[in-house]
């Protein structure tokens, strides 16, 4: 059972989304275009599984994590496990790549966001449905960091950089939507 009353936490979200999978919905056969979702969030899970991150949820192909909840870590330990995870599901990508090209299965690129910072965490909804996810502006900037990456890129908050400054090159000023400050995001080498 995971009962869980939410409380404040300071976590390392990531948000990764498939670039143009959707559409690709309108070209692929309906078995197609499922086998190679599961396949590529079968995958995903063992990754971010065995970099202790907690999926909080699946939305179509798009995937948040939680580093730091329900298990705790400290801030640099999240952002290390962050970072790592980034690294395996590009890799992840890849080899998956190779196998679909085989089938005739287009190659798929993603985009990831990272960011740390508060956040409430905790089991949220109703008797008869709940969800235990992470709620908060460091999920939005993590969301919103995810949204402004090219295919292939990862992209980390300054919290990020300023953590592990080896992992990260350029910087830039980025405006996020529904945020009213432009941000700076480094980009992961």
């Amino acid at each position: 059972e995971f009962a869980v009353e939410p409380e404040e936490r300071l976590v390392t979200v990531l948000f990764s989304d498939l670039c143009g999978f959707t559409k690709l919905g309108e070209t692929l056969k309906t078995h197609d275009y499922a086998q190679q979702l599961n396949e590529y969030l079968t995958l995903m899970n063992e990754l971010i599984f065995a970099n202790f991150g907690t999926i909080d949820k699946f939305m179509g192909d798009a995937i948040m994590v939680i580093f730091g909840a329900p298990q705790e870590m400290d801030a640099h330990m999240q952002a290390q496990r962050a970072i790592s995870c980034a690294r395996a599901m590009g890799h992840g990508i890849e080899t998956l790549n190779d196998q679909w090209s085989k089938r005739g299965l287009p190659r798929l690129k993603a985009r990831v966001g990272i960011h740390q910072g508060k956040a409430v965490v905790g089991n949220f909804g109703s008797e008869r449905r709940s969800d235990y996810t992470c709620i908060g502006s460091t999920v939005n900037i993590a969301s919103r960091i995810e949204g402004v990456c090219n295919e292939g890129q990862v992209f980390v908050s300054e919290v990020i950089a300023e953590l592990l400054p080896d992992e990260v090159g350029e910087s830039d000023l980025y405006e996020l939507k529904g945020i009213e400050e432009k941000k700076k995001l480094y980009q992961l080498v």
